[in-house]
């Protein structure tokens, strides 16, 4: 079998690895969210760009269709939500932990798709995985490596958890969000700095603190907010209203989150043209950006989420075959077609080679 790190000869000689204790990402500086609890709070929880791109991804993955020999495998893995679970889980933690449920029997029964910032890979001094911990709240349960299959991302900096597309993302989602928070202050105050009051007794003199104070609430409960927007002013006792508006580079907000929302759907891999985003698209229409996701996205999270299950499943379901069927992807149809009307037309290769060449044994 071939988890993550493990494979026959671990006795072998390798280099140490680096040990770490905790399974959570430690990206983030300055103000960004530097914990993978407030990133998925801010970013999935409370940013719309950021959760359509991985509920688009995601649920792409688990729809895709797929060519499984061995039924029960199929059971196993076409389970309701484990597929879109774990991948949305790598998508904004690099990691996805799936746990093998055992039956009486000994056979997998069920997986399931453990909260990856809740599991701490346990390595041993060769630096190869012997188990997971799984810690919530005060409770860890020992899971041994043999009953998890790990899924990580690349990461170049860490030798057993991946790297997620939410800490790259982080930064843009904080200026999306505040750029949000921004407008909606704006709209509380009719779109415009409501103004200046400006005391002109005459002779010099300046309001006391209590008359300062007053003012300031009858402003307040008066005159400000979008409830009181238009309402007229009556001034007196030497107050003029002085209007102050906004230059257009301080009202360019709408420029600032749409730049914002595209490195959003970058770092996610999603075509801006898909989230309804306005510049910067390279696709001629949506057909183009939907194959581009297939193609540059879903087909590559997907391959690598079921070649991890069906290499940590292999035990049980020796020289089965689990991946997306190509042939039933609806985005790819056209490319399809296009490579069975060449295979076809090529009349100098064998039948038994035109099987091969569109993917069929």
């Amino acid at each position: 079998m071939a988890w993550f790190g493990w494979k026959p000869g671990r006795e072998e000689s390798r280099p140490v690895l680096s040990r770490v204790l905790g399974g959570g990402l430690r990206v983030g500086v300055g103000e960004w969210p530097a914990s993978y609890e407030a990133q998925v709070r801010a970013g999935y929880c409370r940013n719309a760009v950021a959760q359509r791109a991985v509920k688009l991804v995601a649920e792409s993955v688990g729809g895709a269709p797929l060519n499984v020999s061995d039924d029960g495998l199929r059971a196993l893995v076409a389970r309701r939500g484990l597929l879109e679970a774990v991948a949305a889980q790598l998508l904004l933690h690099g990691n996805a932990f799936v746990q093998i449920g055992r039956g009486e029997d000994g056979r997998p029964a069920a997986l399931f798709a453990l909260r990856p910032e809740r599991v701490t890979v346990e390595p041993d001094a060769f630096g190869w995985p012997t188990a997971y911990r799984y810690t919530v709240a005060e409770r860890v349960t020992r899971l041994p490596a043999e009953s998890v299959i790990h899924v990580r991302a690349f990461n170049p900096v860490d030798d057993h958890y991946g790297l997620g597309c939410l800490g790259a993302a982080s930064g843009a989602i904080a200026i999306h969000n505040a750029a949000a928070a921004w407008n909606k202050a704006l709209l509380d105050n009719a779109a415009r700095p409501s103004g200046a009051l400006v005391y002109d007794a005459g002779d010099g003199a300046t309001l006391s603190a209590e008359q300062f104070r007053r003012l300031k609430e009858e402003m307040e409960a008066g005159f400000q907010g979008a409830a009181n927007a238009g309402r007229p002013m009556l001034l007196e006792g030497g107050l003029k209203w002085q209007a102050m508006s906004l230059t257009p580079a301080d009202m360019d907000f709408v420029a600032t989150k749409a730049a914002a929302a595209r490195e959003i759907a970058l770092a996610f891999g999603v075509p801006s043209m898909l989230l309804g985003l306005p510049g910067d698209s390279t696709h001629a229409n949506y057909k183009e950006a939907n194959k581009a996701l297939w193609r540059l996205s879903v087909l590559p999270l997907a391959g690598a989420i079921l070649s991890a299950m069906r290499e940590g499943l292999a035990e049980w379901f020796e020289g089965a075959v689990l991946e997306v069927d190509m042939d039933m992807v609806p985005a790819l149809v056209e490319d399809r077609e296009r490579l069975w009307r060449m295979v076809a037309a090529a009349d100098f290769v064998t039948r038994d080679e035109k099987r091969q060449m569109v993917g069929w044994a």
